[in-house]
């Protein structure tokens, strides 16, 4: 298990005067014909899945492909991910937990909805569920297997419990055939779930899945 759950709530009560004020500004959008709900689903999407997590694909990217910045990030992770330009909206402080033959990460927030914003963007649905924040613990390999993650078991499987002042990033492992990739190139093979420990980073063009 991770670090022990210690929640400001208070950060959680700001966001959710935000949402308020963000939800009341789309109604009223919507009721004046000004914007399509549909419309405004697809952005809030492509904010969860690709803009937003853009920025610790760079980081994962860059680890992948540069040893003393890979050992910097695993050292100090706040600091190394504020090397790209990326920090905490808050104050709060980044750990990066690497995947490796042995060992098998997975993000959780079990009291609430703690999540890496500034490299990952807005949480998606599910993580914030009831559910996912329970079972994730519990039983983490069923979980993972419900996301098509298979772990065998002789593969521990470590849960990371994010705080406000604590968030978790997954290093996935490099995908093989990759040698040849540049950092650009290695970006578009890390999905948001890989750094989250729900998925795996997306083969390289032409080798089989």
């Amino acid at each position: 298990m991770g670090a022990h759950h210690d929640h400001d709530h208070d950060h959680e009560e700001r966001w959710s005067e935000v949402e308020l004020r963000v939800k009341a500004l789309e109604s009223l959008l919507t009721e004046k014909g000004l914007v399509d709900p549909a419309a405004l689903e697809v952005l809030i999407q492509t904010y969860e899945t690709k803009v937003g997590p853009r920025n610790g694909a760079q980081v994962v990217a860059r680890a992948w492909s540069d040893p003393a910045y890979k050992a910097r990030l695993l050292e100090d992770a706040t600091a190394a991910i504020a090397e790209l330009g990326f920090t905490g909206r808050q104050g709060e402080d980044m750990v990066v937990v690497e995947n490796t033959e042995a060992v098998h990460n997975l993000v959780v927030c079990t009291l609430c909805s703690c999540y890496p914003w500034p490299v990952l963007g807005l949480p998606p649905a599910w993580y914030k569920a009831a559910p996912y924040r329970a079972r994730a613990v519990r039983e983490p390999r069923a979980v993972l297997a419900e996301f098509g993650v298979a772990v065998p078991e002789e593969r521990e499987v470590r849960v990371w419990d994010s705080t406000a002042e604590l968030r978790y990033l997954v290093l996935p492992q490099r995908p093989p055939g990759t040698e040849g990739l540049d950092e650009g190139a290695l970006a578009e093979l890390v999905t948001r779930d890989s750094m989250i420990g729900v998925g795996e980073p997306l083969p390289p063009a032409g080798a089989a899945a």
